[in-house]
């Protein structure tokens, strides 16, 4: 058995046929380009696996896979001429980046530059001719490994750089001279030593091993954490490294760097879409330290070099089938290219590239639905300015249309200030001179991002784009204060008092609110929705509890409603009263004469309901909650003094009852069917208002509808053949009086673990399952899901757990349960059908579990309806491709 391999270079990795899950995102683009023949400068990638082995050494690099990393070294140094910290001739420098299998971008580090010190820096000088080069890449380097290779603040040593700056007047970076470039080379040494006790490492290889870590270690760094967590990126996924030679733009007037888009990334046209920054390096681009210019920059300076970035570019898109995010680096009028990856676009954007791509003949209709992210559809849902008021004002500053859509609120200066903000209730936009990975949570919880610098491919544009949060950057007009809480636009001041609105669409930013108006679905969206009905195998229903939900669930696409709550139309005025007479009742005949109060108006409602989702069923859940909720609370004796006037009764009476219902864990106490079996008459008086409703909708619609009646909370055959029998005989009985037969099912809520394992029973009386995922698993994990965020945090910061387990489905605990429920009530009833109506019923993730799990249907809030068509087509695609790729290899 050959030993496992940890480093690859970049073609015995295309030779091995691995992909993103070893090699990274990064690394397996790389990989690709060299089969593509695309310039790119040598080197090799440190794989996922070795991430993982760091972390399970104790945070140490095993030293054969460092003696794998100095091999593979040696070997780039052959290619590429050169020597690892030479003293005389080129020396060989290399970069360090990151590459999850999923891109993160601006989560992980990287640093460049590396393997230079005191001779080196010398040696690189006499071999370029260029000293002022040499040692502003020789600052570079000390700067990037103090922050990310030693974790430590760049705020000091920024701050030495700015003062050379300012005192001399200078604008930018490359008006700092060589001599001064040299002083501060020495300041960062010395305050190297000062902080860490220790000189700055000369020797490149230590420079390299300590680099490595880094990167590794960036995988588990807050931001990190915080994206995965937005995204569902597995922890135990880990991040590639890729070491290569550097390629420098910064070596004068005819160098540079870059980012490029195959198209554009916000509006999805075939365009080019690049911007070009002279004699700078990467991450002045990506950082925003600098605003770069348009790619026509490039086309100027170097006609040559871009009628071949072009038809690079042309070759990768034909090449990988999708729109590309690329970087790339002009060293002394020779073009590379650093990386690739599938570009984050809107989904607007998303959703025209994949169906352009179709037109084109380089993808089919399978492959374009798996192109758009699921959650990127809900950024096409919610409202966007409203034309005519827009035109009542001016624009107080353009930037860049960064990402699209529409945001307004308070304008805040830190990410800190953005959560608070939000967390309180209130709409917010973040204004920053620039952003960097720690202001997500920021971006997160803001409507909007503004920026004074940085491109359209710099940290916030691209970031925001990918959250779906408008942002306007490279406002350079703006001058943005973060400690002084301040932005200044054409001499205003603006602070936390004033409410802006920014439009991401046109970079527009605007004093005051502006309206909104609602999303057009029509196009590319409507095309979208097509083919995922087309392949999808799983039904879509919503969660609506009033005709107005139904009615936007149908606009979305929705097959029905898998869950209406009855409960909730209990609370209204003019109904709590009859339902408190009924809690308060001494006998059964006062409860059903307060029940038949309260009849009319559930008619009513399910009338409603039908008559607004006239083509498919409707599912009815009947009561549920413990009865205190329709109470107040013991200490409310305004309320209670009031309840007791108004129903005639002793104010003690109310308390006893309030004392009497009181429960120590309502969510595990007398609720659901158990009310039907201490209570029968609540449960036949719904079942009643449900068959009225539905006779008077089929005569009304002119065809019959077919109610289902969900008892919730079961875990017992003989509770549910009880309460089975109390709403048959109500339905029966009603449609004797009415004389017209309606098909009709009853079924339960798999909510309880027993009741998945006694599926097979259960089954002999329930017509279908719909899995109630929220109790399902507070019951499975034995915890509440109001109380676990005092917890959560904890787990996720120890890696206990990735994600919460309400929103999307515990596999290995309640996707078991859910497997067992499936399995043993289809044998008992083959055809029974079985949907999911909880929380992860929208979530991406949960549906691919559901689609192979072989459940029927999923039902989730109406704005999420578009979303689940599409995962659930995507969940079917890839689940047959599986199975396809299952039987080639037999």
């Amino acid at each position: 058995m050959a030993e496992k391999k940890y480093v690859y270079s970049f073609k015995e990795a295309h030779a091995a046929h691995l992909g993103k899950d070893i090699l990274g995102g990064k690394g397996a683009g790389l990989c690709e380009m060299t089969a593509a023949g695309v310039n790119i400068p040598a080197g090799f990638t440190i794989t996922t696996d070795a991430c993982t082995l760091y972390y399970d050494s104790g945070k140490k690099i095993p030293d054969f896979v460092w003696d794998d990393i100095v091999k593979h070294l040696h070997e780039v140094e052959k290619v590429d001429g050169k020597t690892f910290g030479a003293k005389e001739g080129m020396p060989l420098l290399v970069s360090v980046r990151s590459g999850a299998r999923q891109s993160m971008p601006g989560m992980m580090d990287t640093i460049l530059n590396l393997g230079l010190n005191d001779d080196s820096v010398l040696a690189l000088a006499k071999a370029t001719g260029n000293e002022r080069f040499a040692y502003d890449s020789y600052r570079r380097f000390i700067l990037m490994f103090t922050n990310i290779a030693k974790g430590h603040p760049r705020t000091e040593m920024d701050k030495m750089l700015d003062d050379i700056k300012v005192k001399n007047g200078y604008k930018l970076d490359t008006q700092v001279t060589v001599d001064q470039l040299k002083t501060l080379v020495a300041a960062y040494k010395k305050y190297y030593k000062g902080v860490f006790g220790e000189d700055f490492p000369t020797d490149p290889y230590v420079q390299l091993k300590e680099a490595v870590a880094a990167v590794f270690r960036s995988w588990d760094n807050p931001r990190a954490n915080v994206y995965r967590q937005m995204n569902g990126i597995p922890y135990e996924w880990g991040t590639a490294v890729n070491v290569q030679t550097m390629v420098f733009g910064n070596m004068g007037e005819d160098s540079g760097t870059g980012v490029a888009f195959s198209r554009n990334p916000s509006t999805g046209e075939k365009q080019i879409y690049a911007e070009f920054l002279p004699n700078a390096q990467g991450e002045d681009v990506v950082a925003g330290v600098r605003t770069p210019l348009h790619i026509d920059e490039l086309k100027a300076r170097m006609p040559d070099v871009y009628k071949q970035f072009v038809e690079t570019i042309k070759r990768m898109e034909n090449y990988f089938h999708d729109m590309q995010d690329m970087e790339y680096t002009v060293e002394k009028g020779k073009l590379y290219f650093l990386q690739t990856r599938n570009g984050k676009r809107t989904a607007r954007s998303a959703l025209k590239i994949a169906c352009d791509l179709v037109d084109e003949g380089l993808i089919d209709e399978k492959e374009a639905t798996l192109r758009v992210e699921p959650k990127q559809l809900n950024d096409l849902l919610h409202p966007t300015f409203d034309p005519a008021d827009l035109k009542k004002h001016t624009p107080i500053i353009v930037g860049l249309p960064a990402s699209p859509g529409a945001g307004t609120g308070h304008l805040v200066f830190t990410a800190e200030e953005a959560k608070a903000e939000h967390d309180a209730g209130r709409k917010v936009v973040l204004a920053r001179s620039e952003t960097s990975p720690e202001d997500i949570i920021g971006m997160v919880n803001a409507e909007a991002i503004i920026t004074a610098r940085g491109g359209m491919t710099s940290h916030a544009a691209v970031v925001a784009r990918s959250m779906g949060k408008c942002c306007t950057a490279g406002c350079t007009g703006a001058i943005i204060d973060e400690e002084k809480k301040t932005m200044i636009i054409n001499g205003k001041t603006y602070t936390e008092k004033d409410v802006v609105s920014v439009d991401g669409n046109t970079g527009s930013v605007y004093e005051g609110a502006i309206a909104t108006k609602a999303a057009d679905l029509g196009g590319d969206f409507g095309r979208m929705m097509a083919w995922a009905d087309k392949y999808r195998r799983l039904k879509i229903r919503a969660n609506c509890n009033t005709p107005t939900d139904a009615e936007n669930a149908a606009k979305f696409g929705s097959e029905g409603i898998g869950l209406c709550r009855t409960e909730r139309m209990f609370f209204a005025e003019d109904r709590i009263l009859n339902m408190r007479s009924m809690i308060l009742s001494d006998t059964t005949e006062q409860r059903e004469a307060a029940l038949e109060r309260l009849r009319p108006y559930q008619v009513a409602d399910f009338y409603a309901m039908y008559m607004s989702c006239p083509k498919f069923n409707v599912n009815i859940r009947l009561l549920d909650p413990p009865l205190h909720e329709f109470l107040p609370d013991i200490h409310e004796d305004a309320k209670i003094a009031d309840i007791a006037k108004t129903l005639g009764v002793d104010e003690q009476k109310v308390r006893d009852r309030i004392n009497q219902l009181h429960q120590a864990n309502p969510m595990m106490g007398f609720r659901g069917v158990r009310l039907c079996v201490a209570y029968p008459e609540i449960y036949r008086m719904q079942a009643t208002a449900i068959i009225q409703a539905a006779l008077k909708a089929s005569k009304d619609l002119g065809h019959d509808v077919e109610p289902e009646i969900m008892i919730p909370l079961t875990g017992e055959e003989k509770e549910l053949r009880y309460a089975k029998q109390v709403v048959v005989e109500a339905v029966e009985n009603e449609m004797k009086k009415d004389g017209h037969t309606l098909k009709y099912h009853v079924g339960t809520m798999i909510e309880i673990p027993r009741g998945a394992l006694q599926a097979d029973k259960l089954a002999k009386d329930a017509e279908f399952f719909s899995f109630g995922t929220n109790d399902l698993t507070q019951l499975t994990l034995g915890f509440s899901r109001d109380d676990a965020g005092q917890f959560l945090p904890y787990y996720y910061d120890k890696k206990i757990y990735e994600f919460d387990p309400f929103q999307t489905v515990d596999v290995d605990g309640v996707g078991e349960l859910v497997k067992i429920a499936v399995e043993r009530g289809r044998k008992t009833r083959p055809d029974i059908v079985i949907g999911v109506c909880g929380e992860t019923g929208g979530d991406p993730a949960s549906i691919h579990f559901y689609d192979e799990a072989g459940l029927d249907y999923v039902s989730c809030s109406p704005f999420r309806v578009p979303l689940a068509r599409l995962a659930a087509a995507q969940a079917n695609i890839l689940h047959e491709r599986a199975l396809a790729a299952k039987k080639g290899k037999k």
